[in-house]
């Protein structure tokens, strides 16, 4: 294939497009530049990204260029898509740090050497725009009716309200399209199919600006068999970042999605040729297991390198299959000192469980088990007799989640 239009057809990227055929001819025949947007509401991207990473990667494979824009200035605000709230307010300060740990994560997947992609924050334009003047030059363009039936809107109204504040986040979003096309000559954005909204914003702005054309394609959102959205664990998002989603709990989410979510992840999620993704999605009852070994490993190996994909392959099958070497599964240390503390408490400080009621919740709901026997003492405490036979001990809880305990 010589049009990366076909590729992303393929793989089931492809929601919507202001204009199907144009943009098929445009990107077969031109290297275009385009973006995506990134709010940074957190110091660490989400599954729910990594999808629009992948887009953007299938584009540069294809010699396009991609903008990564980071929403420096519209994260002040925040975009009321799919929200049924109002987001919390952040400082100048924490989106700051926050950009500059989206930066370093966004370098695995997209090559910004020589110019093939390039970074920028919205920040920079937004920050320090006279208001009156924004509002006459780019708010005259809007019509207030066109923009409440707008989805994102139309939500947030059945929903208690929408602020002004967030009212303003269109007309920033397109603002954003209509500077990058003057600087970068971009002619395309990309997005989540929650973004359509707003990415009309932009060619509105540049049609009426510049009267020139400019297109949007927006993705499918990656959600299950249910229409339910992943990347949602017991302990929250599906965090890129190691320190807030362990190598190890990566891997078992997608090692553990549904059967019949298995094509649709391998496709969107890895660079696994077509035909490998078909035969491995068609691998019927305990054979499938082996396709959501190799999703698994490809996706983990993606963000978190060969090694730890290595480390938390051999994890899960010490755990779940044949291996015996517990030398990777996710561990958590004790001293001497510290036994006599109760298991809840233990786990909760160190961040294993959200807090002591969640521990107290599985263990009355028979789900934890110490060394495969059930505990049944909310208060159960970890004592040294525990440690005779090894110098750990393997807890369980739930059906998919275990931690070794190692006395020091």
């Amino acid at each position: 294939m010589n049009n990366v239009y076909d590729v992303l057809k393929e793989r089931g990227y492809l929601k919507q497009f202001t204009d199907e055929e144009a943009i098929k001819k445009l990107l077969g025949e031109e290297k275009v530049t385009f973006y995506i947007g990134f709010d940074p509401t957190a110091d660490s991207l989400h599954v729910g990204h990594f999808i629009a990473m992948m887009f953007m990667a299938h584009m540069q494979k294809f010699g396009h260029r991609p903008i990564a824009l980071i929403g420096g200035g519209t994260a002040m605000i925040g975009d009321p898509s799919g929200r049924t709230d109002m987001r919390q307010m952040m400082t100048k300060e924490t989106i700051a740090h926050n950009v500059s740990c989206i930066k370093k994560q966004m370098e695995k997947f997209i090559d910004f050497t020589d110019g093939k992609a390039i970074l920028a924050n919205n920040g920079d334009w937004l920050l320090d725009l006279n208001y009156i003047e924004f509002i006459r030059d780019i708010g005259s363009l809007f019509s207030v009716n066109r923009m409440l039936s707008a989805e994102c809107f139309k939500t947030r109204m059945e929903n208690g309200g929408l602020s002004f504040l967030e009212f303003n986040y269109m007309l920033m979003q397109g603002y954003d399209f209509y500077v990058l096309n003057q600087k970068y000559n971009c002619k395309m954005q990309l997005g989540g199919d929650d973004q359509w909204s707003n990415i009309i914003a932009g060619i509105n702005i540049i049609r009426k600006k510049k009267q020139e054309e400019a297109y949007g394609m927006t993705c499918t959102l990656l959600t299950n068999s249910e229409g339910k959205k992943m990347g949602k664990t017991a302990k929250g998002a599906l965090w890129l970042d190691p320190k807030k989603t362990t190598p190890y709990e990566f891997y078992q989410y997608w090692r553990n999605v549904d059967d019949a979510d298995v094509e649709k992840c391998l496709s969107l999620l890895t660079f696994i040729p077509m035909d490998e993704v078909k035969r491995l999605s068609s691998l019927k009852d305990a054979e499938i297991n082996k396709a959501k070994v190799v999703l698994a490993y490809e996706i983990t190996k993606m963000i978190h390198g060969e090694d730890e994909a290595e480390k938390a392959k051999l994890a899960s099958e010490a755990l779940f299959g044949s291996g015996n070497n517990m030398e990777n599964v996710p561990t958590k240390e004790i001293t001497e000192k510290q036994l006599g503390v109760e298991l809840t408490e233990f786990l909760s400080v160190n961040k294993v469980l959200k807090n002591k009621s969640e521990g107290r919740r599985l263990i009355e709901q028979n789900g934890m088990s110490v060394n495969d026997e059930k505990i049944t003492d909310v208060k159960f405490m970890i004592t040294k007799d525990l440690f005779e036979e090894k110098e750990y001990i393997i807890v369980k809880m739930g059906k998919k989640r275990f931690l070794k305990i190692v006395l020091k």
